[in-house]
């Protein structure tokens, strides 16, 4: 295992939050690219998961836990510090490494505010209770966010097709988390 790093379980409820992309200065600082345009997940948490990159050079492998000292943004990107990554080598090792964070330590968002990590899965039903499809992922068009459904038409077995509906309140009329539903304002013929 690298210096400043120790083996861990990866937690039940980690979410991949993003990556480190290189060292960044001399003194053990590294750039993370989030794989969210609002990384609260990684300047909450102070525990940082890693596990090496699927392709390229592998520096360690496992799981290994990595215990952070600072996160910040710094002009377009993300920078940290780790207790006990000392220097630049050090840095460099932790190239390409995968971040995840316990979904238990993402702060709290507002009442209207969903973590993408927990709309997927969820199903989509209209005002009449038709079914339109189950969130398979969320897209971000720049003014808005768009969920994509995967449903069937036909028999169970038939080929899964695809529907997109703006997740805005225009259309989004609840979303019930512990229920794993939401409610729109949507035809299946749109």
């Amino acid at each position: 295992m690298l210096p400043g790093l120790e083996a861990a379980e990866l937690p039940a409820d980690a979410i991949e939050v993003g990556r480190i992309a290189d060292a960044w200065g001399i003194k053990g600082w590294f750039k993370v690219l989030p794989h969210s345009a609002s990384p609260e997940a990684l300047f909450s948490s102070k525990r940082w998961y890693l596990q090496p990159s699927e392709r390229g050079a592998k520096t360690f492998s496992g799981t290994a836990l990595l215990r952070v000292s600072e996160a910040k943004e710094h002009s377009d990107t993300i920078v940290a510090h780790a207790h006990d990554i000392d220097g630049r080598d050090a840095a460099e090792a932790l190239r390409g490494a995968r971040i995840f964070v316990p979904r238990s330590s993402f702060p709290t968002p507002a009442s209207d505010e969903y973590y993408w990590v927990d709309l997927i899965g969820l199903d989509v039903v209209n005002r009449e209770g038709i079914h339109l499809g189950r969130v398979r992922e969320l897209l971000s068009t720049g003014p808005q966010t768009v969920l994509v459904l995967e449903y069937r038409e036909g028999p169970p077995e038939g080929d899964a097709l695809e529907r997109m509906i703006p997740f805005v309140s225009a259309f989004v009329d609840s979303v019930d988390l512990p229920g794993r539903r939401i409610t729109v304002d949507w035809q299946p013929d749109y």
